[in-house]
């Protein structure tokens, strides 16, 4: 990828972005992307993907400047119905062979470009850009461990305008920068991931009675997720989700998350 001048990220917004790495059940690094981003190239919002092989992408993290209320819904519809026809599976496919004699220090980076009229499928197309009023969708593709393709996803609102040649060179610029935020995130949430099914299993030895569905409830609060992101996780209604993690606490005889913590920890 060539190589364009952009403007220097302040380093408050580079320090915001630092303190967020890694966290899990957090989505300030989607939102502090898009706002070193969006000084460069306005957009609108940003999603962060974990593509690991043909299966429904994770969802790593969301931010949204403008349209907050549906950006988590949208994702929730793309992740479980639209994300086979995305045009970025192609361009992985295409990439996979270069992506892998990269190194992970200089990682070989994919930018995808998708508009609505890219678009066949009409309600792909009318959910998820028709009606947050996307005018397209630049996606920063890159592998990671070998196997899985991270995927930072910028989307221009209709009111910015189509992107322009010295938009595009500014996006390759900052992609490197992108990147690597997004993986060094990423390997946080999995080290929390793994150190979560640990203490879960540990836990279901001493209740067996526990069932699957509470035991995704489980893994979600220990991952550090509110009642809203667990409801999307899991396809429940939010009343539906909270009566689970009632639920939960009474088969564990605790009744908040500090004494769940506690519960987890003891010898």
């Amino acid at each position: 990828m060539s190589a364009s001048p952009v403007a220097d990220v302040p380093l408050p917004q580079m320090t915001a972005l630092l303190q967020k790495l890694g966290l899990a059940g957090r989505h300030e690094v989607a939102e502090d992307l898009l706002r070193i981003v969006s000084a460069q190239v306005p957009m609108a919002q940003c999603t962060i993907f974990s593509f690991e092989g043909e299966s429904a992408p994770r969802t790593v993290a969301v931010g949204d400047r403008s349209r907050t209320a549906a950006l988590r819904r949208i994702t929730h519809d793309y992740v479980t119905r639209y994300h086979p026809l995305d045009g970025c599976r192609e361009a992985m496919r295409a990439e996979q062979d270069a992506a892998r004699r990269a190194s992970a220090a200089q990682p070989h980076i994919v930018l995808h470009r998708q508009r609505p009229q890219d678009i066949a499928h009409p309600d792909y197309r009318h959910v998820c850009y028709e009606l947050p009023r996307v005018a397209e969708r630049v996606a920063m593709l890159a592998l990671y461990e070998g196997w899985r393709w991270l995927s930072v996803n910028f989307y221009r609102g209709q009111e910015h305008g189509p992107l322009l040649p010295d938009d595009w060179r500014r996006l390759e610029a900052l992609a490197p920068l992108v990147v690597h935020a997004a993986r060094l995130h990423y390997a946080g949430q999995l080290f929390d991931a793994d150190l979560a099914e640990w203490l879960l299993a540990r836990l279901h030895r001493r209740h067996p009675a526990l069932t699957k569905r509470e035991l995704d409830v489980l893994r979600g609060l220990l991952q550090g997720l509110d009642n809203d992101t667990l409801a999307q996780r899991l396809g429940l209604e939010l009343s539906s989700t909270q009566t689970y993690v009632k639920r939960v606490h009474r088969k564990l005889g605790v009744a908040s998350q500090r004494e769940l913590l506690g519960l987890l920890v003891q010898g």
